[in-house]
């Protein structure tokens, strides 16, 4: 197994250059893989109800929860390590297995006529009983993917991930225009997930046996279990919108909101989850130097928000035009959601950017807290703003987000090392060009593009919103961000800046 990285080799540029490497592979693939994903979603989404995300929202919710529990943490404990034996991987292997097939019986005998019952919905309790069979591909998924992390090898999960996306997008249209109705997105994710646990096995040639005696298995089992723990809490703060909402809203209602929760996150929960699974082991690999952990991290912070912000107050500002492509004119209602939610997915992107270095860093008792405190922030909020219904509960995540976040700084900061301050430069500029961006290109529609085009078809709109708030954020950030724009240019060119270490 390959030793921790050194400072000399930091500073040699060695782990960076494997750092970026694994970015490259993980979120190019990633970046593929969703558009290939996103290209099959929107045509589906033009071809079912509203009503069908509505019902498949309240299965959803309940896989969520139980998700969590799919040992996960097993595995991020062995990407932890500084050295694994192989003995350990048998018994991490076990693990998984008993687990996940604990989980399978559970959900089949209680959990599925429990939700049916819960919901009034008879349908979901056949429903969840299918999708059982996910938990049963979940451990040939996990441990090969968490072996290749431990080494920042992500080339080979990368290719098997864009694969599965062509497989699964061809399976959901196919079932679409079969007119299976909401079993497509029931039966897609099954599919899906049995073709990626034969292909990464295959990929990554895990041929391991797996161990059912966990002598000496303590360390794997206490951190994973911490881990387990704080994702179980993080489930409930991000589910307990819908979980609230499915029991009183109607499923067309549920659907549009689902659906505009949906595209409003997907930067937040595609493209920055990949981005955290390379930094979670690059962390782990600085933890003996503060100092450099501190500094690397505010440099992500700094790029990834300069890339996510304009996305997010862009969306904001053009919502009706860009869901009535995206979605279709059925899906119009959702357009006031998104501009809603779409404000705070900025606040949302930078409270799952602490999510793995507290971790990395041997501490997952002290990022539990984060969770703790949203488990019972987002619940509540989420029971006084479900009464007003669907923009209620998107107000709810605008109320919210910002409390979490605040906590989770609070409560990062000691461990990290970070300067208050500097995370404020690193955050600052890119958000405050975005809202002035996204005003902007809001006034020209009002004023401008609105009383003098009134017929104009909504894809020539939305470029044109598009273009004037590329323009307008690119110009601004040349004078409010120029070091950032040089950074993130660099890092695309796969270029070691010419200050990459802390002062």
């Amino acid at each position: 197994m390959e030793p921790i990285a050194s400072k000399d080799a930091i500073a040699s540029g060695q782990f960076g250059n494997r750092v970026k490497s694994a970015v490259f592979w993980r979120s190019g693939t990633q970046i593929l893989a969703q558009i290939v994903s996103w290209g099959s979603t929107l045509a589906v989404v033009r071809i079912l109800d509203p009503s069908d995300y509505g019902l498949f929202a309240l299965t959803s919710v309940v896989l969520a929860f139980l998700n969590f529990l799919n040992g996960y943490g097993v595995a991020s404990a062995l990407i932890q390590q500084e050295k694994v034996e192989p003995n350990r991987i048998r018994q991490a292997f076990g693990m998984l297995i008993l687990v996940n097939s604990a989980l399978a019986l559970i959900q089949l005998a209680i959990i599925a006529p429990a939700a049916a019952t819960y919901y009034r919905e008879p349908i979901v309790a056949d429903m969840l009983r299918w999708q059982s069979l996910i938990y049963i591909s979940t451990p040939f998924i996990i441990l090969p993917e968490a072996m290749m992390s431990r080494q920042l090898e992500f080339q080979r999960p990368a290719i098997v991930n864009l694969l599965v996306a062509l497989f699964a997008a061809a399976t959901l249209l196919a079932l679409a225009l079969g007119g299976w109705g909401v079993w497509t997105l029931v039966v897609t994710p099954i599919a899906a997930f049995w073709c990626r646990a034969i292909a990464l096995m295959i990929a990554t040639r895990f041929w391991v046996i797996p161990s059912f005696n966990f002598k000496g298995a303590w360390n794997i089992v206490s951190f994973g279990g911490l881990m387990l723990l704080s994702q179980g809490f993080f489930i409930i703060q991000s589910q307990a919108d819908v979980f609230i909402a499915g029991r009183f809203f109607s499923n067309h209602d549920l659907g549009i909101y689902t659906q505009a929760l949906f595209i409003t996150q997907l930067i937040a929960t595609k493209f920055v989850p990949p981005l955290n699974e390379v930094a979670f082991p690059a962390y782990a690999r600085l933890q003996n130097d503060r100092r450099v952990l501190a500094y690397n991290f505010i440099k992500a912070v700094r790029l990834i928000m300069l890339i996510t912000c304009p996305i997010y107050l862009g969306m904001a500002a053009s919502a009706e035009s860009f869901v009535a492509i995206l979605l279709g004119q059925k899906w119009l209602e959702a357009a006031p959601i998104m501009a809603i939610l779409a404000i705070a997915m900025p606040v949302m992107t930078l409270q799952i950017l602490f999510h793995p270095i507290l971790n990395a860093i041997g501490l997952p008792h002290i990022s539990i807290r984060t969770p703790i405190f949203g488990a019972v922030i987002m619940p509540i909020t989420f029971v006084i703003a479900a009464p007003y219904g669907t923009s209620g509960l998107a107000i709810g995540w605008l109320i919210a987000l910002p409390l979490l976040l605040a906590f989770t700084i609070y409560n990062a900061k000691p461990h990290v090392g970070f300067q208050i301050r500097a995370l404020a430069m690193a955050v600052l500029p890119s958000f405050a060009t975005s809202v002035v961006m996204g005003l902007s290109v809001r006034m020209l529609d009002h004023f401008l593009l609105q009383p003098l085009m009134p017929g104009i078809g909504p894809v020539v709109h939305l470029m044109i919103l598009v273009t004037a708030g590329i323009i307008i954020y690119a110009g601004l950030s040349w004078f409010t961000a120029r070091e950032s724009c040089f950074e993130l240019r660099n890092l695309l060119r796969r270029q070691k800046p010419a200050a990459d270490q802390p002062t």
